[in-house]
This record gives C-alpha cells, structure tokens and sequence, in this order.
C-alpha cells in the first residue's frame, strides 16, 4: 500500500543524520534570528504602526500585525519543526514581500530579507529533517497506518437480513 502524496509532502521521511543536524541548526539560527525580529516589531507596534510599509495595500496596521504573527508564530513552529512546509509558506511570503516590493530588490537594502527568502527558500525544498516535531508525527502516523490494515469482508461473512 502506498503512501499518500500529501503525507509524505507534509511529514517527509527522515534524510542522513549528519543533514538533519545541519538543517536542525539552521532551523535554529534562522528562526530565532526571525523570532527577534518580530518581537522587536512587536514592541514597537505603537510607533510602527504609524510608519510601517504597506506593499499589497491592506493598510498599514494590517501589514505590521501579518508581519508580526508570522515572525513570532511560523519561527517557533519553524524552530520546533511543527507544520514545518506550512508555516514556511507565509515567511517566504513575508520576506519575498519585503525584498521584492518594499526593497525593490535592491540587495544593498534588502540585503537581510534577501538572506531570509533565499535560506528560507532552500529550507522549504529540503524539508524539516528528522530531528523535527514533523518527523515524529510522520513516523506515528506511517506506524498508525500499518497496524490498521484494511478489513475485507467477504460476502459470507455478512449476516442476511
């Protein structure tokens, strides 16, 4: 019985050990890094509310509180490797949007959200690694699928009515 797509997409299969440390590491550094960087935000709401760049449109308020959610929530669940490709969505996104349209890729001034998208980037292709909440819930749920093995009943054991 194969795997569905999207649990392998979602809980990938654990890579070599000496790659999973690596990407561990990573995870820690990056999401930290982005984690400081939201809070900071964070704490300065009041006065960034004011001043904060709204590239979409959404207003301003909107697009300081999306920033500050995902740098604060996605890095944590990033760093603990929860939900890992779906909480990756909205930081490449974030940062993307600040290279691209607040910094119009100009790396001289974007060169910090240009280093985020780029390793973010790389880091939603590799997958979590297996030191990673993802890999232990990938692990409990291909072991969960092969204790239940799908019950055939034949035609014979069915009671008529």
């Amino acid at each position: 019985m194969s795997e569905p797509k999207i649990l392998t997409f979602l809980f990938p299969r654990s890579v070599s050990t000496k790659f999973s440390l690596f990407l561990l590491v990573l995870r820690v550094l990056f999401g930290t890094l982005l984690l400081l960087h939201g809070i900071g935000k964070w704490c300065a709401y009041a006065a960034l509310s004011e001043t904060f760049p709204d590239p979409l449109g959404l207003g301003v308020r909107f697009s300081l509180l999306s920033a500050i959610l995902v740098e604060v929530f996605c890095s944590i669940a990033f760093i603990f490797g929860l939900f890992y490709r779906i909480c990756m969505v909205p930081m490449i996104f974030t940062v993307g949007t600040a290279f691209f349209f607040v910094h119009r890729a100009d790396i001289g001034a974007g060169e910090l959200a240009f280093v985020y998208f780029a390793v973010f980037v790389a880091m939603y292709l590799s997958g979590p690694g297996m030191f990673s909440l993802d890999s232990v819930i990938g692990s409990l749920l291909r072991h969960s699928r092969k204790e239940k093995p799908e019950e055939i009943v034949s035609s014979a054991d069915v009671p008529n009515q």
